[in-house]
């Protein structure tokens, strides 16, 4: 970050296009996704990045998925969330209202159009008891 190396606080693995995913149900997954969302985004969703958050302790600062294409097209994230309910927020880039959207498991956000160039989300820390939470992000190629 700004030229140190920092920890991140969450686990991370990025599986590219072609790679196999940990799991056959995410395989499942991306396909289901992609093909619901053909027409809207002409094109499949083709890497998987997963986020495991341990606890509350682990979280991800406001970011807008902007490497890539995504930095100057419209494009779109998938993002399934398994494990303990956690928040996902949402901000306008430019200022304005946070929105909160408690995801637990099963649930699915879809950010589309020009939401990662407008809006920046977030995972923050919790000082609640909470359990473990995956967070698999489907893009198309890319994408980051």
């Amino acid at each position: 970050m700004y030229e140190r190396v920092v920890d991140v606080p969450r686990l991370l693995a990025f599986y590219g296009a072609g790679a196999p995913l940990p799991h056959p149900v995410l395989d499942e997954a991306r396909r289901a996704l992609s093909e619901h969302y053909a027409a809207e985004l002409g094109e499949e969703f083709a890497t998987a990045g997963l986020c495991h958050y341990r606890d509350g302790r682990d979280s991800v600062a406001w970011h807008g998925d902007r490497i890539g294409r995504g930095a100057r097209e419209d494009t779109m994230v998938a993002i399934l969330s398994v494990g303990a309910p956690r928040d996902l927020l949402l901000r306008p880039r430019r200022g304005g209202a946070t929105v909160r959207h408690p995801l637990g498991h099963g649930d699915l956000i879809v950010m589309g159009g020009s939401c990662q160039r407008t809006w920046e989300h977030a995972v923050p820390k919790s000082a609640r008891a909470t359990g473990g939470r995956i967070s698999i992000q489907f893009r198309p190629q890319g994408v980051r």
